[in-house]
């Protein structure tokens, strides 16, 4: 089973999608004999490189917000000790 097929949400694999799309149109029968499976492989292949891109990125982003989190308590630590007896 694959993601829903919207262009808007898989830029990488638009191309495939329209050929996969046009494959169902063009041989509705064959669809379910096995005309289309080899795009259905290379659309389910673009659709893991996708999500490994996107989920390096969502990676580096958490780190980065990782890292302002732990200068911003360390800040705000250094900036007023007597706080901490409060906590």
């Amino acid at each position: 089973m694959h993601p829903p097929l919207t262009l808007h949400k898989h830029p990488m694999c638009a191309e495939i999608i329209e050929e996969f799309q046009k494959c169902h149109i063009d041989h509705p029968i064959g669809k379910f004999f096995g005309e289309c499976t080899d795009l259905k492989i290379k659309l389910d292949r673009c659709f893991r490189e996708e999500k490994a891109l996107k989920r390096k990125a969502n990676f580096e982003e958490s780190k980065k917000l990782k890292e302002r989190l732990q200068a911003f308590r360390k800040e705000s630590a250094e900036k007023s000790p007597e706080e901490k007896n409060f906590v």
